[in-house]
């Protein structure tokens, strides 16, 4: 018992020098939480990164086995920028939870055309 709070605790120390060493370093580590889509905007996907262009180039590519490798879904709709592991963490499985509707609203409200942003990049 006492080997994985001593474990935990020193994961937790691991992922706070990094983040440490970042900002000393005067560089904002930062992570993304987005939404992709297939070509119908049908299926909606949710997932988090620290290298948004490159997460995205995998998912185009077919890289990445699983759910958006079956349901051929790659288009960019959403994402939003934050600086904390935890809060992307925390954020995309805020979304994840959400009905189908409030994902909806969100890509909505800053992408109405539903344009592939990956270009933007």
């Amino acid at each position: 018992m006492k080997m994985s709070i001593m474990c935990d605790r020193h994961a937790k120390r691991r992922v706070g020098r990094s983040e440490a060493t970042w900002q000393s370093r005067g560089m904002e580590r930062q992570y993304y939480i987005y939404i992709l889509t297939n070509n119908t905007n049908r299926v909606l996907y949710t997932g988090v990164t620290n290298d948004l262009k490159k997460r995205i180039f995998e998912h185009k590519s077919k890289l990445t086995g699983g759910f958006t490798k079956s349901y051929n879904v790659d288009k960019l709709v959403y994402y939003e920028i934050v600086e904390d592991v935890y809060s992307a963490i925390s954020r995309e499985k805020q979304i994840k939870s959400w009905k189908r509707k409030n994902k909806l609203d969100l890509i909505q409200k800053s992408n109405p055309q539903w344009q592939d942003l990956f270009e933007q990049l």
